[in-house]
C-alpha cells in the first residue's frame, strides 16, 4: 500500500540549478512530519512536489496514491490542504477590497475559488465554517472584517480555510513566519489541537525554527545543500548532533513539555 507521500529518487532542476538530488521520502497518513533546514536547503520545493504544484525534473512523485505526471492535478489539489506564509491567499486581496469576513474567507475553501460562490455554500457548509473557526481558536472572529485581524489570527483563520475542503493531507509552510510569541503560541497550539481531534489527517510542516515545532510532532526530516540527511522518528532524528550537522554550527538541543528549544554552543 503507498504512503500518503512518496517520493523516490526525486531532483528538481531550473535552469541548470539544482534545488533538489536524490530524494527519498516517504510520509505514511495519519504521520506528523517537521521539515527543517537553512534557507536554500530545498525545504520549499519539497513541500511544493508534496503539494502537486510541481513537478520532478528526474525521479517519482505519488500523493495520495496518484503518481505526478499521470493524474489531473487540479483534482488532486483538491484533497491537500496548503497554507504558505509567504504567499498571501490567491484572493486574499479581492477579499479585503470588498470587506469579507473571516468567516466569508473560510467559506471559500469549500470551493478554492477566488470570490465566495454564495450558491454553493448551504447551512452545512457555513456551520462547517463556524466550528473550523472554533477549532483554530477563532471563534469570536466570524464576523470581524479579514483585513482587520492581526497576523496571527490570519494565519490561523488560513489553516481553517485550507481544512473547509476536509483534505486528507495538510501542507504548512512557514506558517509561523512574523507572528510574535503569543500569536506563534496560540498556532503550535490549535495545530497539535488537530492532532488529536482528526486522526486520519496527515500533516507536514516545514520550519526554520525548532522552538515552532509542535509537540504532536511524530516524524522529522532534516534538510541540507538540497538533499535529505535524516528522516525517522523525531525522537531519532531532532539530536544535537543532527541538528548540528544540518546547520553547520554546534547546537545544543533540550526537549522540554514536548517541546525542542535550540541554542548554539559557544567556546569559553
Amino acid at each position: 500500500m503507498s504512503g500518503a507521500i512518496e517520493l523516490n529518487a526525486v531532483g528538481v532542476r531550473v535552469v541548470g540549478r539544482a534545488l533538489l538530488a536524490d530524494v527519498d521520502w516517504r510520509v505514511e497518513y495519519g504521520q506528523h512530519w517537521v521539515v527543517l533546514g537553512p534557507n536554500g536547503a530545498g525545504k520549499t520545493t519539497l513541500l511544493s512536489l508534496a503539494a502537486a504544484v510541481r513537478h520532478p525534473s528526474q525521479g517519482a512523485v505519488t500523493v495520495l496514491g496518484q503518481r505526478l505526471g499521470r493524474v489531473d492535478l487540479r483534482e488532486l489539489r483538491r484533497c491537500i490542504g496548503l497554507v504558505a506564509a509567504s504567499q498571501r491567499l490567491v484572493d486574499e486581496e479581492l477579499l479585503e477590497e470588498e470587506g469579507a469576513t473571516a468567516h466569508t474567507v473560510v467559506l471559500t475553501g469549500h470551493t478554492g475559488t477566488s470570490a465566495p460562490l454564495w450558491d454553493r455554500y448551504g447551512p452545512a457548509e457555513h456551520e462547517r465554517a463556524h466550528r473550523l473557526l472554533a477549532d483554530m481558536g477563532c471563534k469570536d472572529l466570524g464576523e470581524r472584517l479579514f483585513r482587520v485581524c492581526s497576523q496571527g489570527e490570519r494565519a490561523r483563520i488560513r489553516v481553517a480555510r485550507a481544512l473547509m475542503a476536509e483534505p486528507a493531507v495538510l501542507l504548512l509552510d512557514e506558517p509561523f513566519a512574523g507572528l510574535d510569541l503569543p500569536a506563534r503560541e496560540d498556532l503550535i497550539a490549535a495545530v497539535e489541537e488537530l492532532a488529536a481531534t482528526r486522526p486520519a489527517l496527515t500533516t507536514v510542516t516545514v520550519t526554520h525554527h525548532l522552538e515552532e515545532v509542535p509537540a504532536t510532532t511524530t516524524h522529522a526530516l532534516l534538510m541540507r545543500d538540497t538533499r535529505v540527511l535524516a528522516s525517522g522518528p523525531v525522537g531519532e532524528v531532532l539530536t544535537s548532533a543532527g541538528l548540528s550537522e544540518c546547520f553547520g554550527r554546534p547546537l545544543r538541543i533540550d526537549h522540554l513539555d514536548g517541546r525542542w528549544y535550540a541554542r548554539a554552543v559557544r567556546d569559553r
